[in-house]
C-alpha cells in the first residue's frame, strides 16, 4: 500500500475518532442548564479542542504581558471585541486561569461546542432584561468568589466589526466589584482577519495584557470610570499595533 495513502486514512481514522469521542462527551451534558461547578475533565476537552482547532486554522499568537497577570486566584478578564475568534484564543492563552465567559446565546446552540462549554460555567446574559441581566452579573461573582474560575467579559457586548471600539456597558463590571477580585485588561487584535486568511493564509493575532487594576482599585471606583481608563488604555495599545503594522 502507498505510504502517503497509510498516512492518509490513519489522519482520517484519527480525525473521525477525536469527532466521535466529543459527541459522546457532548451527550451527557445538559444544553439548558448554566453550571455552578467546572468540570476539569470538560474544560481539558474544550482546551484540547480549541489547541487542535488554532493550530488547524493556522492561528499564531503574539502574546506580551501575560507575566503581569496574578496566578493566586481568581479573574475579571476584560478586552475589546472583534471577532468571535477573541476568546477562544484568549481562553487558550490564558487556560491556567480558566476563564468561563458571558456570551451571546447563539453559541450554547453549536452543536458539541455549546455543549462543551457549559460544563465550563460559560453562562448567557440577557441585555433586554435588566433583572435577568443583574441575575447573570450575580452569578458570575458568585463563581469568582468561590473561587470556582476566572470571568470574560466584553462591556462592547458585541463586535466592533470596523475595528473602531464600541461604547463599553459598564454594568459588566460589577462582577469585579461585588467578588471584589483584580481586573485583567486586555488588547486584541489581528482575529478580524481570520475568516479572510484561512485557508490560504496564516492569521497573525496580538494580544496584550495592557493593564491589571488591583482589587482594592476595583471596589473604591465607580464603575463609569473604570470602564473608561480601560477603554482608552485599549484604543491606545490597539492604535499602537496598527502604526507597528503600516510601516512593516
Amino acid at each position: 500500500m502507498n505510504v502517503f495513502v497509510l498516512i492518509l486514512k490513519l489522519l482520517l481514522a484519527v480525525i473521525v475518532g477525536y469527532a466521535l469521542f466529543l459527541c459522546i462527551c457532548a451527550l451527557f451534558v445538559n444544553p439548558k442548564k448554566e453550571y455552578e461547578k467546572e468540570s476539569k475533565f470538560y474544560r481539558a476537552v474544550l482546551n484540547g479542542f480549541t489547541a487542535i482547532g488554532l493550530w488547524w486554522m493556522r492561528i499564531r499568537i503574539t502574546v506580551n504581558g501575560a507575566e503581569k497577570v496574578p496566578q493566586n486566584g481568581k479573574l475579571l478578564f476584560v478586552s475589546n471585541h472583534r471577532s468571535n475568534f477573541d476568546p477562544i484564543i484568549t481562553w487558550h492563552v490564558f487556560k491556567r486561569n480558566r476563564i468561563a465567559y458571558i456570551s451571546k446565546a447563539g453559541n450554547f446552540k453549536i452543536p458539541v461546542f455549546g455543549r462543551l462549554i457549559r460544563k465550563c460555567c460559560f453562562m448567557t446574559i440577557d441585555r433586554e432584561s435588566p433583572r435577568r441581566a443583574i441575575g447573570t452579573i450575580n452569578k458570575a461573582a458568585d463563581l469568582l468568589k468561590k473561587q470556582e474560575v476566572s470571568i470574560g467579559v466584553y462591556p462592547e457586548g458585541t463586535r466592533a466589526k470596523d475595528g473602531v471600539m464600541l461604547p463599553f456597558h459598564n454594568g459588566v463590571l460589577r462582577i469585579a466589584q461585588k467578588a471584589e477580585v483584580s481586573i485583567v485588561v486586555l488588547a486584541i487584535s489581528g482575529t478580524e482577519k481570520i475568516h479572510k486568511n484561512y485557508p490560504f493564509k496564516r492569521s497573525y493575532i496580538h494580544l496584550d495584557v495592557v493593564d491589571v487594576i488591583p482589587a482594592e482599585t476595583v471596589i473604591h471606583t465607580k464603575t463609569a470610570e473604570l470602564g473608561e481608563n480601560m477603554k482608552n488604555k485599549i484604543s491606545e495599545r490597539l492604535s499602537q499595533l496598527e502604526q507597528t503594522e503600516s510601516h512593516e
